[in-house]
């Protein structure tokens, strides 16, 4: 099971949206996307780098919130194309996809709050850092065992 969202960034009084897609399981983050807008190619984006990291065989589902840059024709499309199954949240339920929301909380806790970014360049080599190298290499989660995610893939994978 994926699930996805996109959160806001404040970049010098303007706006960045960061769509990412996490494995579940591992709470891997293994796609993402930065954009000055916020459209079905941002979650596109994201959602075809987790495709090409991944190569998923048919059957994963993708949990999202009900917003339309993911239940838009364009996204959907995607999901079809691949044999994903959309899974959504139920209306007024944010905690449907509290792995998310848990990570937006620590990314912008331990990397975005504070940190003066000076453009959306520096923001995305922050984000690459923060998610490729720390937040997946590095960072213990409890419920994963105090385990990083590819620490804990490489465990259970045996």
């Amino acid at each position: 099971m994926w699930v996805g969202d996109v959160t806001y960034l404040k970049i010098k009084g303007r706006w960045q949206y960061l769509a990412t897609v996490m494995d579940q399981y591992s709470r891997r983050i293994i796609g993402w996307s930065l954009s000055s807008t916020r459209t079905t190619e941002l979650t596109r984006a994201a959602l075809r780098y987790a495709l090409k990291k991944r190569k998923p065989k048919a059957g994963v589902i993708f949990h999202t919130d009900r917003g339309i840059e993911y239940t838009g024709h364009g996204f959907q499309r995607i999901l079809t194309d691949n044999g994903i199954h959309h899974s959504v949240n139920r209306p007024g339920k944010c905690t449907d996809n509290a792995s998310m929301e848990s990570f937006f909380h620590s990314l912008k806790a331990e990397l975005i709050r504070g940190t003066g970014f000076e453009d959306a360049q520096e923001l995305r080599r922050s984000l690459s850092l923060y998610i490729n190298t720390f937040y997946n290499e590095v960072r213990l989660h409890s419920g994963i065992g105090y385990k990083s995610p590819m620490k804990y893939e490489l465990c259970t994978a045996r």
